[in-house]
Parts: structure tokens; sequence; C-alpha cells
């Protein structure tokens, strides 16, 4: 449906049925929900195929960022690939045979390459050892990935113009730590508006709290949407 919003709904419920409602309540607005990592332990398959009943048959981002040798990672592709999830993340840091093993494991699922964690500061980065900046730390973990055989890429709103620019046209650009104006920036580092995230060449947005976070879950998911429409 052309008129939902380019949003995947971070659905970090506390329970199942809070997770579902939000799912519900979101549907109507947004293309996507974003099943994360504390959900699929705690629900596991429930939690996907709950996500997409509830919301109406949207796409399903499988956020859980796997990060291991080769082997293990495509196995664990596989044990998630018969969820059919349209997208399923991994550490573009795993490297090169890490993302094609991936990859290879389960072709009809998009494996999307996180770069830079939103959360990460400058400092971060030194602290662990990864040559930064963020931006150049971005671009060049995407080209990576991108090479490697991933068919998405999760950025911060600061980098997805350079990451565009790296890995060229129809790479899904995935960009977590967006933000309406003046919405609390919670634990994201490098952020921007939903509209500026578009505009510097994002596809999907990923948006957690301002959303589900409302008092009305529906209409913050339709305000946004609106918003996005009428950019």
């Amino acid at each position: 449906m052309s008129n939902l919003a380019p949003v995947a709904v971070a659905l970090d419920a506390p329970d199942l049925d809070r997770a579902l409602a939000w799912a519900k309540a979101a549907g109507p607005y947004v293309s996507t929900v974003k099943v994360g990592l504390e959900v699929f332990l705690r629900d596991g398959a429930d939690a996907v195929s709950g996500a997409r009943e509830a919301s109406g048959g949207r796409d399903v981002f499988l956020d859980l960022k796997l990060h291991d040798i080769p082997n293990t990672v495509a196995g664990a592709v596989r044990s998630v690939a018969r969820l059919a999830p349209t997208y399923l993340t991994v550490h573009a840091s795993g490297g090169t045979a890490m993302i094609r093993a991936a990859a290879d494991a389960a072709p009809e699922v998009n494996i999307v390459a996180v770069t830079v964690l939103t959360s990460m500061a400058e400092a971060d980065l030194v602290a662990v050892g990864l040559a930064g900046p963020s931006i150049e730390a971005a671009r060049r973990l995407a080209g990576l990935a991108v090479a490697a055989g991933a068919r998405a890429i999760v950025c911060s709103p600061r980098e997805v113009a350079a990451v565009r620019a790296e890995v060229g046209a129809g790479i899904v650009l995935i960009t977590p730590g967006v933000r309406p104006a003046g919405a609390a920036l919670g634990d994201q580092s490098r952020v921007a508006t939903p509209e500026q995230a578009l505009a510097d060449g994002a596809d999907l947005l990923v948006i957690g709290r301002p959303i589900t976070g409302a008092a009305d879950v529906a209409e913050a998911a339709r305000t946004i949407a609106a918003g996005l429409a009428a950019r």
C-alpha cells in the first residue's frame, strides 16, 4: 500500500500482548513492524507471526544483529528464515565471510548489515578500536557488506547521505536514531528528524518510543505518517 509511511515501528514492549497491541495500532499507517532481540528471545516465533498478523500483514524487520563465526551465523539465519522476515540484521563488523554466509543461507531474506550503532559517540569508536570518524566507519562497513551480499544497510541519519553515495541505488538504507522535532533523544547519540533522514536518502525509518511511548499509539503513528506524506 503506497500510502503507508516508510516507518518500522520498534515493538520493544515489556510483554507480547503490549507488542501486538502496538503493532495493531500502528499497522494502518506504517509499512513495517520491528521485532528486536529482547522481544524475540522472550516470545520467539509468536512475536514474529503475531506482529505480522496484528499489523495487518506489514513487513517484519527481525532485528537480531547476529555476530559470530560464519558457520554459526548461517545456521542461525536458516533457523529464523522459516518465519519469513522481510529483513534480518547482522553486524557488518562480522566481516565479509560472515555476511556472505548469512546471505547464502537465506536468499529470500533481505540481509541487513548494521554499521555503527546509533548509541555510539565518536569517543566510543576510539575506545573499541574502530577507525572513525563515524561517518567514515559507516561508509567503509557499508561498502564491505554490500560487496558480501547484504541487500540493506543500517546507519544513523547523520551518515545516510555518505552511505548512499558509497553503495548507490538499489540498496535499502534503514535509519534508527530518528526523532521528531522536540522528542527526547533517549539513548541515541546521532539523530535526525524523519523528514531530514528521508531527504538525505533513507528508505526506511526505525521509530520506537516517539510512537509506542505516546498516550495514543495510533494517533502518534498517524501524525508521523501524515508529516512524511506532506514533505
